[in-house]
């Protein structure tokens, strides 16, 4: 999973300023919402409930710290979506 990688290097590298995270997400092929929460280099995901019928498969993540890029933050997430054609 792309994102695997992604919030592994984003701990790896703002570790000390990353107070925070929590966040859903849309996994590509995967019919549960997968939901996660981290602590500087404490991090947990787990699978959740299935997606309601009619619900918006949308990712979302909530980042709290200091000195964090919120354009490198997006554009490193923006590589891991998956687009339907």
């Amino acid at each position: 999973m792309q994102v695997n990688y992604w919030l592994g290097g984003l701990l790896e590298i703002k570790s000390n300023d990353l107070y925070r995270m929590k966040g859903v997400l849309a996994i590509d092929g995967f019919d549960r919402r997968f939901v996660f929460q981290g602590v500087h280099m404490l991090f947990e995901g787990m699978p959740d409930r299935e997606w309601k019928e009619g619900e918006e498969r949308r990712s979302r993540m909530v980042f709290i710290g200091r000195d964090l890029d919120e354009a490198t933050i997006r554009e490193g997430f923006e590589q891991c979506i998956v687009r339907r054609r």
